[in-house]
């Protein structure tokens, strides 16, 4: 008997280390492409967010996600252009969330040189203070 009450707080940690596994936050899957629209060029770019703090608000059994994300470029020239592009998502749902696509659309008007861009998603969790950031490149060619 007493050799299972001394082995009942290592049980106990086994058990509560065992428990539910927490998400990485993270961006994955990035996109970006740039369309040429008459003097303009029109940047499109998504990311996929999640591993982000939720709330669920006992009142209404909704969850709650607040993210908030910038975009940088930098240029062939490797030249940054930071917060080119800047957002807040306020999500709600009756159910969990498990993935939030970041999207993001700006001009960028001819004085950018045709070439080779890179594209930086900086996002922030709100709730957690945590952040991520995820890269991906396009192209300004005619």
């Amino acid at each position: 008997m007493r050799i299972i009450i001394s082995f009942l707080p290592f049980i106990f940690l086994m058990i509560m280390s065992c428990g539910k596994v927490g998400v990485k936050f993270e961006a994955f899957s990035p996109e970006a492409f740039a369309y040429d629209i008459d003097s303009v060029w029109e940047v499109n770019a998504t990311v996929i967010v999640r591993g982000y703090e939720q709330r669920e608000n006992p009142d209404d059994e909704n969850f709650t996600v607040k993210l908030s994300y910038s975009v940088d470029i930098i240029t062939p020239s490797g030249e940054k252009i930071e917060n080119i592009y800047a957002d807040k998502i306020d999500l709600t749902k009756h159910e969990e969330i498990m993935d939030i696509p970041v999207e993001t659309q700006f001009n960028l008007d001819r004085t950018y040189a045709p070439g080779k861009y890179e594209l930086i998603f900086n996002i922030k969790d709100n709730y957690s203070d945590r952040e991520t950031s995820s890269k991906t490149t396009f192209d300004l060619s005619k």
